[in-house]
């Protein structure tokens, strides 16, 4: 059986898009009830400054507690070297850079060009090779497939910048439709130049379900032979720079597919929706999606269900 891994990004992705801010406590069950569903990889955060992103000052404290379960690797976001330098601190298994392909986005979001960026990352990876660390470095390359300040981003461009962040020392990259512009016939396009480019080191497909073509553009990047994909529960976030943009695919309704085309990941997709129900109750008055909440299980799966446990 083929297996795909579904990494949960609402913690990060998901929250510091939106008003309500999460306790602690409540992130930290979040953490504990999607491992026990059969989550393995985990965004817990992002380590930027409070003053920005109050809702996720708390990142340190969140993961430590996601430190201690057996087997789940948990990432940060960070979005120059001080917050590296916290992530190693901390024992981050992953921390993702995000650079944006579209350059009027990366000086809007970042302050920085693409090329600067790339920059950081190489000190970044010096920083963590300095410390003895083995904090995973990714790469994750947004607007990838347009942008809503600069329109078109180029191909070439994206491929360009992907190669760079390898040649600066990343460990790995992914690729992100960070407003939503991408459709499946354009996703399979430029992941099977990209994996031609670096083969397996293209690690994560991230996609927005803006315009409802999230799921869509999974699977033209499962057709291509990616394996891990990034997804919010509920489907909750935004882009600040995309007015009206839904949050990254549901994470349940993704699973669900998956697992519908007979690919193994390991989720409890029950479970999730139970999760689910303990989030909503946490993000009162917050726009949530997906479907699979509403039209619950075909009638089939739910008699075979019944059938198996008796």
């Amino acid at each position: 059986m083929r297996t795909a891994i579904v990494r949960e990004v609402g913690l990060r992705d998901g929250l510091q898009s939106i008003a309500t801010i999460v306790s602690t406590a409540h992130k930290i069950e979040w953490i504990d009830a999607a491992y026990a569903a059969g989550q393995r990889e985990i965004e817990v955060g992002s380590f930027v400054p409070a003053r920005l992103l109050p809702q996720l000052a708390d990142t340190a404290e969140v993961l430590a507690h996601a430190k201690t379960l057996p087997g789940l690797v948990a990432s940060v976001l960070v979005p120059n070297l001080k917050g590296a330098e916290r992530a190693i601190a901390c024992g981050a298994d992953l921390m993702v850079l995000p650079l944006s392909a579209s350059h009027a986005h990366s000086l809007a979001n970042l302050r920085k060009t693409p090329d600067e960026v790339v920059a950081e990352l190489a000190r970044i990876r010096a920083a963590r090779d300095a410390a003895g660390s083995r904090t995973l470095i990714e790469g994750g390359v947004g607007t990838a497939f347009g942008c809503t300040i600069q329109g078109t981003v180029a191909e070439s461009e994206v491929l360009r910048l992907m190669q760079a962040l390898l040649d600066a020392g990343a460990d790995r990259v992914s690729l992100a439709d960070t407003v939503g512009y991408a459709d499946p016939a354009s996703v399979q396009r430029l992941f099977e130049k990209a994996r031609t480019l670096v083969g397996d080191r293209l690690a994560c497909a991230h996609f927005h379900d803006t315009r409802g073509m999230g799921l869509a553009n999974c699977y033209a990047a499962w057709q291509t032979g990616i394996t891990r994909f990034d997804a919010c529960l509920a489907g909750i976030g935004g882009c600040p720079h995309a007015p009206g943009a839904s949050g990254n695919v549901t994470t349940e309704d993704l699973a669900f597919m998956l697992e519908r085309m007979g690919v193994g990941t390991g989720l409890d997709v029950p479970a999730l929706l139970a999760l689910r129900r303990r989030v909503e109750g946490w993000l009162a008055g917050e726009a949530l999606h997906g479907t699979l909440w509403q039209a619950g299980f075909p009638k089939a799966l739910a008699f075979a269900a019944a059938s198996a446990a008796a």
